[in-house]
């Protein structure tokens, strides 16, 4: 075949912004390494896919199927109810952790009172230790 022109293809594909989708989406293929249905003749992948379509070698349905479930996306996740948010129990916080009292953390910061433990704490960022 000579070269290949729109009108060779148009006869088969009337809407020319289809025909570019459909040939795009068949070049695609071919670069993936799909059987080529004519001969390539030193053309590259989307001349040898409009050719295929001017030829009739391709499923135009089969194409066009592949197309659209290259463009279909995931559906949005549905928002959730108030009632699925509302699965935390009550006696833990939204950190998972049960609510101390004062005298819990006293015990548990090893008898230090909040300014020697702020002191610590300061000290451990700065690097230079107890």
């Amino acid at each position: 075949m000579a070269r290949v022109t729109v009108e060779d293809c148009v006869e088969r594909v009337p809407n020319r912004f289809e025909l570019v989708l459909l040939a795009a989406q068949r070049a695609r293929a071919l670069s993936r390494g799909e059987e080529m249905t004519i001969d390539r003749d030193n053309d590259k992948n989307p001349v040898v896919a409009l050719r295929e379509i001017a030829d009739q070698t391709v499923g135009l349905d089969q194409i066009r199927s592949d197309l659209i479930r290259s463009l279909a996306r995931a559906p949005e996740p549905e928002p959730a109810d108030e009632e699925v948010v509302d699965l935390i129990p009550t006696e833990q916080n939204i950190f998972g952790l049960q609510d101390v009292s004062a005298e819990e953390e006293a015990r548990h910061s090893g008898g230090m009172s909040a300014e020697e433990l702020e002191a610590s704490v300061e000290a451990a960022l700065s690097g230079r230790g107890r």
